[in-house]
C-alpha cells in the first residue's frame, strides 16, 4: 500500500521541483544540507544513499546554480566540504513549502483523527527504520 502512494507523491513533486529548477536528487541534497549545513561530499553521499561518483554531477549542477558551495576541507585537503548558500536555502524552502501544501491537500481527505493517527504511525515507522537491519 505504501509503494503506490510513494510513487504518486514523487510524481506530484516532480513538476514542483522542475518549477523551482531542482532535480529530485538536487532537492534531497539541499534538504540534507538544510539540516546540517556543512558536510563532506563523501559523508553527504553516504547519508542520502547515493553513490559518491554519481552525486558529483548533482553537486556540480547545484554549485553552478549558486545553491551550494564546495571548498577544500582544511583538516583533510583531499576532502571537499559542501555548504548550502542563502539562495539554496531560499529555493529549497520555496519548493518544500509547495510540496507540503500538496501533502496537506492530500491529508485533508482524511478525518482529523485519522490524519493524526496516520502521522503518528508514520513517525513511529520512520523511528523504527534503523532497527530493521538489526534483526
Amino acid at each position: 500500500m505504501i509503494a503506490p502512494l510513494q510513487r504518486a507523491l514523487v510524481a506530484a513533486e516532480q513538476p514542483v521541483l522542475r518549477a523551482h529548477g531542482l532535480s529530485m536528487w538536487g532537492y534531497v541534497v539541499l534538504d540534507t544540507l538544510e539540516g546540517q549545513p556543512v558536510r563532506t561530499q563523501v559523508a553527504l553521499a553516504e547519508f542520502i544513499g547515493a553513490d559518491k561518483s554519481r552525486i558529483i554531477g548533482v553537486l556540480d549542477e547545484l554549485e553552478n546554480d549558486g545553491l551550494l558551495e564546495r571548498t577544500r576541507d582544511p583538516a583533510d585537503r583531499r576532502a571537499r566540504l559542501v555548504t548550502i548558500t542563502e539562495e539554496g536555502r531560499r529555493r529549497h524552502g520555496a519548493a518544500q513549502a509547495e510540496i507540503q501544501r500538496g501533502e496537506e491537500r492530500l491529508l485533508a481527505q482524511l478525518p482529523a483523527a485519522d490524519r493524526e493517527a496516520l502521522l503518528r504511525s508514520l513517525a513511529a515507522l520512520v523511528d523504527a527504520l534503523p532497527k530493521l537491519g538489526q534483526d
